[in-house]
């Protein structure tokens, strides 16, 4: 196992640990320092401490970093829709219904699971034995862009322009009842919600992460609305929780669409579509930008509704 042991200099005094621990160890992410921390791995002067904790001159740390662990799921041969590949990134159009990486009820038929077949062995390892490779997910039934770290070098870089909200990520869905506006900016704090811990919700101010929306209009029907909604932060369920919050839930949204039925019994899941991804590459710094086609079923229903605004005219 590397191990690192370094003492403190008075100008690093009243630092916190874990950033001081990601300048004398820059080849991990602090949210992986901070995991280490967490776990024990880190003591100061022999002495387990927090993450917050403030260093003092003269401070012994000592890190252990453990070796990377073999990920406990088999690699499975799924077709992957690749929008995008090299050495070091790889971009997946994800479909409906698939499940990024295991949890509880999904251990087989993920993206992981697919990615680990098609990369044999080239993944990341930053986020665990559960997620190799992935910086980012997308909700199960959510389709579209999925970018995926063929080594840790990618991932440092692709978790820092999502730190930066210099990532570009456009989104298509279809929302309930006719937006009014041509462009609208949803900016409220998103967080747990205080009366179903497995959903997000809109926070007060002194709650939550600060979230950005921003929506453009891109067609109007009769009581839906297709629209863009482009991220500038990227919380946990943000446009389907924003754009319910601004009284237009994602059509056939079962968590924040409250008593909402989609008219379209053949629809599962919400109509929200991870279109447009773009980037700065790792290792060339060129912009890249790649563009997921909206799936047949969202295809299909956008036909269905500009059929009766016809025939309403």
């Amino acid at each position: 196992m590397p191990q690192y042991t370094f003492t403190v200099s008075e100008e690093e005094e009243r630092e916190r640990l874990d950033a001081l621990l990601g300048k004398h160890i820059p080849e991990h992410s602090r949210s992986f320092l901070s995991q280490l921390i967490r776990g024990g791995s880190v003591t100061v002067n022999g002495t387990e401490q927090k993450a917050s904790y403030r260093t003092r001159k003269n401070d012994i740390l000592q890190v252990t970093v453990p070796e990377k662990s073999t990920p406990d799921i088999l690699p499975e041969e799924i077709a992957l829709d690749i929008l995008y590949e090299d050495e070091d990134i790889l971009i997946v159009n994800k479909p409906k219904g698939m499940v990024v990486h295991p949890a509880a009820g999904h251990a087989a038929g993920t993206l992981v699971n697919a990615v680990m077949a098609h990369c044999r062995g080239s993944l990341s390892g930053i986020n665990g034995v559960l997620r190799p490779g992935i910086v980012h997910r997308i909700d199960k039934d959510t389709t579209g862009s999925v970018i995926v770290c063929k080594n840790d070098a990618a991932h440092r870089s692709i978790a820092d322009q999502l730190r930066e909200h210099s990532l570009t990520r456009r989104y298509y869905a279809i929302v309930y009842g006719t937006i009014p506006e041509d462009n609208l900016t949803i900016h409220r704090r998103i967080g747990r919600d205080p009366k179903d811990r497995k959903k997000m919700a809109v926070v007060p101010p002194t709650a939550g992460k600060d979230a950005i929306t921003h929506v453009h209009v891109l067609e109007r029907f009769r009581n839906f609305t297709y629209v863009e909604c482009r991220l500038e932060t990227g919380r946990t369920h943000q446009i389907r929780v924003h754009m319910a919050s601004a009284g237009h839930p994602v059509l056939g949204d079962s968590v924040y669409a409250g008593a909402r039925r989609s008219p379209f019994r053949e629809l599962q899941g919400q109509t929200l579509h991870a279109g447009i991804l773009g980037f700065r590459h790792p290792v060339s710094g060129e912009y890249i930008e790649t563009q997921a086609p909206l799936p047949a079923y969202f295809e299909e229903l956008l036909r269905k509704l500009r059929a009766e605004k016809l025939r309403a005219q």
